[in-house]
């Protein structure tokens, strides 16, 4: 079976199909969902949904986009729920600074902040993390290591195929891949992919974003990673249900989830 470790099923995106979107996931042998707690304003919504539904999780956390609604409290809250499997979407997002120098630098100081906040989070209550890292590469691994996030490790989600973020995978991390991967101009993370060792590599879809070819520019869903193992597959030259095996261990070994 596969897993589906990053899906925003609490987007509004999927309201009105919610079960057909399981259902297609199923017939496609996706058996397995991780909503990833990113908006602390959607995360009621994830909780019910996890409760609804034994074969999805959540996670909790605050994405750097939203580094100000960061609340320790709301963790406290959720953090003991047995659907809770990880402390995240969490990390650094460099992408969108905007403003003098001195206000990107002062943006960038919020976001270790809030970063180092969660993955202290993380360590406290023995929850692995997944982490978002764009044009941030440098500094969000300086900060796990410094953190010693590797004593809870966690997941680098939609994986950016930076090189310098492979070495994380002797520190308990794993890889997300989706369908980025199946991007005609993935060059780099094709590249990159063989290097990733097998035992940390977990499937994804951080839908309904980043649909993979050939549904580009439709709404992502669960059942479109049997797109990404096809890829997989293809560019490791390994047979897709051994795929499918190897991702699943290693995203219910990083979860705790069976």
């Amino acid at each position: 079976m596969i897993i589906d470790t990053h899906i925003h099923l609490d987007d509004v995106r999927y309201d009105d199909d919610f079960e057909d979107v399981l259902k297609r996931a199923y017939e496609n042998n996706v058996e397995r969902f991780i909503i990833p707690g990113a908006d602390p304003s959607t995360l009621s919504k994830a909780v019910t949904i996890a409760q609804n539904h034994k074969n999805i999780y959540f996670s909790i956390g605050v994405h750097p986009y939203d580094m100000n609604d960061f609340n320790e409290e709301i963790f406290e809250q959720y953090i003991h729920h047995p659907k809770c499997v990880a402390i995240g979407e969490c990390g650094m997002d460099y992408f969108r600074l905007e403003g003098t120098q001195e206000e990107k630098e002062s943006e960038k100081k919020q976001q270790e902040k809030v970063f180092r906040a969660q993955i202290r989070l993380a360590k406290k209550y023995n929850k692995p993390l997944i982490i978002h890292i764009r044009d941030a590469s440098h500094d969000a691994k300086m900060i796990l290591l410094d953190e010693d996030a590797s004593t809870v490790g966690g997941v680098l989600h939609c994986y950016n195929a930076d090189e310098e973020l492979l070495s994380l995978a002797k520190q308990n991390f794993y890889f997300g891949i989706g369908g980025v991967v199946t991007f005609s101009n993935a060059k780099k993370l094709i590249n990159v992919l063989p290097k990733i060792p097998l035992e940390k590599l977990l499937i994804e879809t951080d839908g309904p974003y980043l649909t993979p070819t050939p549904h580009r520019g439709k709404r992502n869903e669960p059942a479109y990673t049997s797109f990404v193992v096809e890829k997989i597959s293809e560019l490791l030259i390994i047979d897709r249900k051994e795929i499918e095996k190897i991702t699943t261990t290693n995203a219910m070994n990083l979860f705790h989830i069976s």
